[in-house]
């Protein structure tokens, strides 16, 4: 049986969504949501589902009896009173469950930056979070991608109405993207798959050697109207994700992160891309997707 967390998410509707029509290569498939009518019609009778959260030890116990296969994604949280807290309160009870219920595999999101990220606010939580569920010794898939396309949906309205791509990152350094499309689609895989042994990650990295700069430009020819890009501060940021309701635990760890990424520039041109992983392009995407949600 495959279990699979945040099923209602961006990047784990995807993956239930594929595992659903993979059919009977997938066998059974569990879910753990907090709420079960938020999940797609089309799939409520096509999946088992256990009501909580992941990070509650007696749900997590429930969903992995008799699980084989789990699909871990923590989810994000602007108002956690630690980042690092966070991540704990989710990873152990998945740890205890490998111990109790014989979980044999687990694909996991993670990020790009392990051994070379240091003091990266969340991200430096996710890549502790890998850490200790591979220190059970679980056989593990931890997929690493950079910067999401979809982070720029959050800026449809500046795109729209002020022409402006902001980013607390160098305009003229190359920055590394995936979409979450292709994300969903290697957890799928790798969760179809019983064969695949020990513990490594997976890179995604797209196919694109674009700067921030070079994506205003591919977002100003999709839309078919002048972007120009604009580099805020990490300080401005972490004030801006404030006004907007997020805790100083969260705020300051993006700001964190963001500031990591600039002076180590993990998510930059030194990261190899990886096609058989990350196939879709920067300009797909945004002739797919962000035109879509820009314009209507």
């Amino acid at each position: 049986m495959i279990l699979v967390t945040t099923p209602t998410g961006q990047i784990g509707g995807q993956v239930l969504a594929t595992l659903l029509d993979a059919g009977d290569a997938a066998g059974p498939v569990r879910v753990v949501v907090r709420d079960p009518a938020r999940l797609p019609a089309r799939v409520r009778d096509r999946v088992e589902a256990v009501t909580g959260s992941h990070a509650d030890p007696d749900v997590m116990a429930e969903a992995c009896a008799g699980a084989d296969r789990v699909f871990w994604l923590v989810p994000p949280s602007l108002t956690a009173d630690s980042v690092e807290g966070h991540f704990r309160a989710f990873t152990r009870p998945l740890v205890d469950a490998i111990a109790k219920q014989g979980v044999e595999r687990v694909v996991a999101v993670s990020t790009l930056g392990r051994g070379v990220a240091g003091r990266a606010g969340q991200i430096s939580a996710s890549l502790a979070a890998d850490d200790e569920v591979r220190a059970t010794g679980v056989h593990h898939r931890a997929l690493c991608p950079p910067y999401l396309m979809e982070n720029l949906l959050a800026q449809t309205a500046a795109l729209r109405d002020g022409g402006e791509l902001a980013m607390a990152v160098p305009g003229d350094r190359v920055l590394r993207t995936c979409a979450t499309r292709d994300i969903g689609a290697t957890a799928a895989r790798l969760l179809l798959d019983g064969t695949w042994t020990g513990q490594a990650d997976v890179p995604l990295a797209g196919p694109d050697d674009l700067t921030p700069e070079g994506m205003a430009q591919v977002v100003s020819e999709v839309l078919d109207r002048p972007v120009r890009f604009r580099r805020v501060g990490a300080g401005e940021q972490k004030a801006a994700l404030l006004r907007h309701g997020a805790g100083e635990a969260a705020a300051q760890g993006l700001a964190d992160m963001m500031r990591a990424l600039d002076e180590q520039d993990f998510y930059g041109a030194g990261v190899p891309v990886t096609p058989d992983t990350a196939p879709t392009g920067f300009r797909q995407w945004c002739e797919e997707v962000l035109r879509p949600a820009v314009l209507g």
